[in-house]
């Protein structure tokens, strides 16, 4: 929420006004820290700012994961119906990836550099006070201001509270936000299912980048032994070569413009099923009130202020809701629609490039030197016959 006037004028956006950016925030430099009890990374968050609720227009601070889950629990906490960014998952899967591997760490990296950017960019987010504490605050201020807050207990009564209502349910949740949650899981779904197939693309490029890899080197070492074929096995291994090239920079245009985009969407559908579920439990709570009333369980008075609080406060999370939910789903559809549409772009330039290497190799009209015109009998005319028609066979073209 804005923490002064000057801030609260930041939020007002007049027609004629243009939309100009006032907080520029960069996540980078992840240093490896080992103690005799743990070891973990921290990454340097550079802040440049306009803004005049701040003190200075540049700041520098170094946070680690847990700082970072920490920002998102308070502003879940201050703000429980807003969309609030997904952050990386904190474990991954026994296995597949070592926790402090480089990939990994430049993964969270641009991860952990979006969720703050997004934060930035939401009209409401973006003037928290825990963000800005988050983004300014030396390692011994942030440590003193988490300690702020609810202490222990509280935070286990308002737990129990949260599964005692939510087994409670709520009653007549109105017909928006049935939708709304129709429209949740559906894209629950459908996001996880192209997750999974774009992994398994991901991962079976891979495979074949790997193997071919190898065939350069072999029709490169082939064609010494061979003097009957070495510019055919020569011309071959260079081919191979820059269809390596090719597919490496295709693998490379997968894992930083769509794989990222699809798997964020997968943790925005579990960030919108949580924000609905404390939509409900404040109805839910409200609802458990209204029901005291009517069967006269508790002193009227001090209850009728109880009920009169909340239904603000519902009406206060679910406007809140209601406008974020446009605003995520219009992003939400830029940022799907950019991916798939750059990795189209990006398929199309590789199999044209494949296709021109592969020309390229066997075209009758390829310049040729003169001991290689000497050696040109017929049977190899015959093999480089053979080539392009296999290259260019229907079967082939239209894979």
């Amino acid at each position: 929420m804005p923490t002064s006037p000057l801030s609260m004028i930041n939020q007002v956006k007049f027609e004629d006004e243009p939309d100009l950016k006032d907080l520029f925030i960069t996540v980078d430099d992840p240093e490896s820290h080992v103690t005799t009890i743990e070891t973990f990374i921290t990454y340097r968050v550079a802040t440049q700012t306009s803004r005049g609720e701040f003190d200075s227009s540049e700041f520098e601070v170094r946070r680690r994961y847990q700082d970072f889950l920490w920002l998102k629990g308070k502003l879940e906490e201050a703000h429980p119906t807003l969309i609030i960014p997904p952050l990386p998952e904190k474990f991954v899967v026994k296995g597949m990836v070592e926790r402090f591997n480089d990939d990994f760490i430049e993964t969270r990296r641009r991860a952990l550099n979006k969720f703050l950017n997004r934060i930035a960019d939401h009209p409401t987010l973006t003037f928290s006070e825990d963000f800005k504490v988050f983004l300014t605050a030396q390692a011994g201020e942030l440590s003193s201001h988490k300690k702020q807050g609810p202490g222990l207990l509280s935070k286990m009564g308002q737990t129990v509270r949260a599964v005692a209502l939510s087994m409670r349910g709520v009653r007549s949740r109105p017909d928006e936000f049935t939708e709304m949650n129709d429209f949740i899981e559906t894209f629950s779904q459908k996001i996880n299912l192209i997750d999974k197939i774009s992994q398994r693309i991901y991962k079976e490029e891979r495979e074949y980048f790997d193997e071919m890899k190898e065939y350069g080197p072999i029709h490169a070492l082939w064609s010494e032994s061979e003097e009957d074929l070495a510019d055919t096995l020569g011309g071959v291994a260079s081919c191979l070569d820059r269809c390596c090239q090719a597919t490496e920079r295709r693998l490379c245009g997968l894992s930083e413009a769509l794989l990222p985009v699809v798997h964020e969407y997968v943790l925005y559908s579990e960030m919108l099923m949580g924000v609905m579920r404390r939509r409900d439990h404040i109805q839910a709570e409200l609802e458990s009130k209204a029901e005291a009333v009517t069967y006269k369980k508790v002193d009227m008075d001090l209850l009728t202020e109880e009920i009169g609080k909340l239904e603000d406060k519902v009406e206060c999370a679910n406007t809140a809701l209601r406008a974020d939910w446009e605003r995520w789903k219009q992003n939400m559809r830029n940022d799907i629609k950019s991916a798939f549409a750059d990795t189209a772009e990006r398929n199309i330039h590789y199999y044209e490039q494949a296709q021109h290497e592969g020309n390229r190799e066997t075209s009758p009209d390829a310049p040729r030197s003169h001991h290689q015109m000497e050696r040109d009998s017929p049977p190899q005319r015959g093999r480089k016959a053979a080539w392009r028609q296999i290259l260019g066979s229907p079967a082939l073209t239209s894979s």
